[in-house]
């Protein structure tokens, strides 16, 4: 059986490969990529102030756990246009202790 995600082990992930480009905290600065607060069951390309692609906002893609999972293996291949450079993670463990990390971080509730 599949392991869940670890919100410790993915606030690593995030330091070490998302960080230099997102923010997670609410009101936190958009970078490089958006601002992620309040991102789960959002529609992409959603945040206000970011300039998102036009790939982004027209993808029709929700965020979930089981769309950021795939998105996160490989983003350009699962938005074709994105303008986001990241080549992807590919170890799953690594994406699911993620998006832990992100569910906790960057939940509205």
């Amino acid at each position: 059986m599949a392991k869940k995600g670890s919100e410790k082990k993915g606030a690593k992930v995030f330091k070490t490969k998302c960080s230099q480009c997102h923010t997670v905290e609410a009101g936190g600065a958009h970078k490089q990529g958006p601002n992620l607060f309040g991102f789960f069951g959002r529609q992409s390309g959603q945040a206000d102030g970011y300039s998102y692609s036009t790939a982004n906002k027209k993808s029709g893609i929700t965020w979930g756990d089981d769309t950021l999972f795939e998105y996160l293996l490989n983003p350009k291949k699962y938005i074709k246009g994105t303008k986001m450079v990241f080549a992807g993670i590919k170890k799953e463990q690594e994406r699911k202790d993620l998006i832990a990390y992100l569910k906790a971080s960057c939940s509205t509730a």
